[in-house]
């Protein structure tokens, strides 16, 4: 870690100096129902910063260490982005194919949705993660192996919410039906071009999209968080496979931020595929990311008082997560705790939690070398 310079306030009156930004990652972590741990990692090119709070095991006093495995959650919607981009980019893929001429075995009924509109959850598929079938299987046995290429079969029977293009409406369906095809157009499965397009190239040696429901150690342990009951600890209480390209990656800080310099920077894509991936239109990530939120591909926008940033927000059972990077990709950031914040179940600490990563993007923009 960094020795730093003094700090300078933002323009909107909040810290961004180390121990302004520490402070607030302590009070987040000792807030009533807060999380037990929190770590920041901040990247401007070979230089790192990274801040802590809390610990990454109750009961051990463990600092959490940007090398600790966590479940990414929706996060790793960005990376199914980034296999089906880099395929667009060879030409196997093309952001105007459909679902009709890709996967035919689907319903007809959704058969004019694109590749683009799936990216950017302006498709229309039913949710398969909010069917009653599914939530049936989950609560009945949390470590079910699901069959990916199955995972849509609990909606087959719904039509599209609305005309693909006309609405943004977050999914986690798009994902894996982006997945679907893009192993329809190579022939290989999801799991093999992750590796060869995305984690191979990138120097990813810490991220895995596993099956089941264990983690590999060391890891940040995840909580469920109800006061006045003691935080109960769900790192391993799900699997994996029920979310699949939507949100089954395991990786670990320091890896996310890597990943994310990459894809939400200018280098990784060709240029006319990145023009497309940063096309945006109004709509929040899940959860919402900090300042004012856009979709592109597989990317957002988040819009702050002291810049832009472009990336992705994801949360499951014990984890919240931000991975964002400057567009030129020469800075990233990843702002994660140990435990799942919504805006459906914990609003007040989810405004506060967004307000803090709101802080650490003012540093990435403006500290060392700005």
């Amino acid at each position: 870690m960094l020795g730093l310079a003094p700090g300078v306030a933002t323009a909107g009156g909040r810290p961004d100096d180390r121990p302004g930004l520490e402070r607030e990652l302590r009070e987040l972590v000792t807030a009533p129902g807060g999380p037990p741990g929190a770590i920041a990692v901040l990247r401007y090119g070979d230089r790192t910063e990274v801040y802590r709070a809390g610990t990454a095991e109750i009961g051990t006093g463990r600092p959490p260490r940007s090398t600790d495995h966590m479940r990414i959650a929706s996060a790793a919607k960005a990376f199914s982005g980034a296999v089906t981009l880099r395929l667009v980019d060879r030409g196997a893929l093309g952001l105007d194919d459909t679902i009709g001429e890709r996967l035919p075995d689907l319903p007809a009924a959704w058969h004019a949705v694109t590749l683009r509109q799936l990216l950017q959850h302006t498709s229309g598929l039913p949710d398969y993660s909010a069917s009653a079938a599914f939530r049936a299987v989950i609560t009945a046995d949390p470590h079910h192996v699901f069959d990916p290429h199955h995972l849509l079969d609990y909606v087959f029977d719904q039509g599209l919410a609305f005309t693909p293009g006309t609405q943004y409406r977050y999914s986690n369906s798009d994902n894996i039906a982006a997945a679907l095809m893009a192993e329809a157009a190579t022939g290989r499965p999801y799991e093999e071009l992750l590796a060869r397009l995305v984690s191979r190239p990138l120097g990813l040696r810490e991220t895995t999209l596993p099956r089941g429901y264990e983690l590999p150690e060391p890891y940040l342990h995840g909580y469920e968080v109800v006061p006045p009951d003691p935080p109960e600890d769900v790192s391993t209480l799900f699997g994996a496979s029920g979310a699949w390209a939507s949100g089954g990656i395991v990786s670990t800080p320091a890896d996310l931020s890597s990943f994310i310099r990459a894809y939400g920077g200018d280098r990784f894509l060709k240029p006319a595929t990145r023009r497309q991936q940063v096309a945006f239109v109004p709509g929040a990530s899940e959860p919402a990311g900090p300042g004012t939120n856009a979709a592109g591909l597989a990317l957002f926008r988040y819009t702050t008082r002291c810049g832009t940033v472009y990336g992705h927000t994801g949360n499951t059972a014990g984890y919240t997560q931000l991975a964002a990077a400057t567009p030129d990709g020469r800075r990233a950031l990843t702002v994660s705790v140990t435990e799942q914040i919504s805006q459906s179940t914990r609003p007040a600490l989810l405004a506060r939690l967004r307000a803090v990563q709101e802080d650490f993007v003012c540093r990435l923009l403006t500290g060392p070398g700005h």
